[in-house]
């Protein structure tokens, strides 16, 4: 028997065709989550870029209201998303101060509340970044077992054949197909995990900024005053 895909998957179990199936399956999830991660983080980080720009010349001029509506412009930005937060935060507590006085709002702190809405956002926009990678990290530890369950099944359909008195050219299609089987595993292992340890790096780039550009604002807020 010729050793071609087509010839393999007929001599397989149906177990081990099972094991193809869903290795087949988790690297089109693979594929899905590289691309719409890729997007993601590209717009993300265009958007963010262009943003800090706009931000800072904005934050020199003293145009809060300006660098609020640019943050909504940019909204597939973390950063963005995150100082629209911060900026609602701070023109919100600017016009209590201003409009109530100091003795009105009481024990309230113009920094710490900046700061919160800060943070909180950013937690949530880390949450977001990190979509789809926990996937990606259980598609690389995975299919290298869901291979190797294959090649199992496969060695003891050779080994039965072997004990029937089957020839090489019997047992050779079963021992390809059981090596097949983890090759297939270790073809999408491979890429799972070096796409997850780059896109890993850049949600921790984009953490970077976010911290970078909140902190920035914190020292904006702190010099106008509290």
């Amino acid at each position: 028997m010729d050793l071609n895909p087509q010839d393999l998957w007929s001599s397989m179990n149906w177990i081990v065709k099972a094991n193809t199936v869903f290795m087949i399956c988790l690297s089109l999830y693979l594929m899905y989550v590289t691309i719409e991660r890729f997007v993601i983080f590209r717009r993300g980080t265009r958007d963010s870029y262009r943003y800090v720009l706009a931000l800072r010349d904005y934050l020199a001029k003293r145009k809060v209201d300006d660098a609020l509506k640019a943050a909504r412009v940019h909204h597939a930005s973390p950063v963005a998303k995150v100082m629209e937060s911060g900026l609602h935060a701070y023109k919100k507590g600017r016009e209590a101060l201003e409009n109530e006085g100091p003795d009105d709002v009481g024990e309230f702190d113009l920094v710490d509340s900046v700061n919160r809405a800060l943070e909180r956002v950013k937690e949530r926009e880390t949450n977001n970044l990190r979509k789809g990678l926990g996937g990606l990290a259980t598609v690389a530890s995975v299919t290298p077992f869901v291979g190797l369950h294959g090649t199992v099944w496969g060695i003891m359909d050779s080994f039965s054949l072997l004990a029937e008195g089957g020839s090489i050219d019997i047992i050779g299609p079963k021992i390809a197909e059981a090596l097949i089987s983890t090759a297939i595993g270790l073809m999408v292992a491979i890429p799972a995990a070096m796409i997850f340890n780059y896109f890993n790096g850049r949600v921790e780039n984009m953490v970077v900024d976010m911290n970078d550009v909140s902190s920035e604002f914190i020292d904006y807020v702190l010099q106008e005053g509290r």
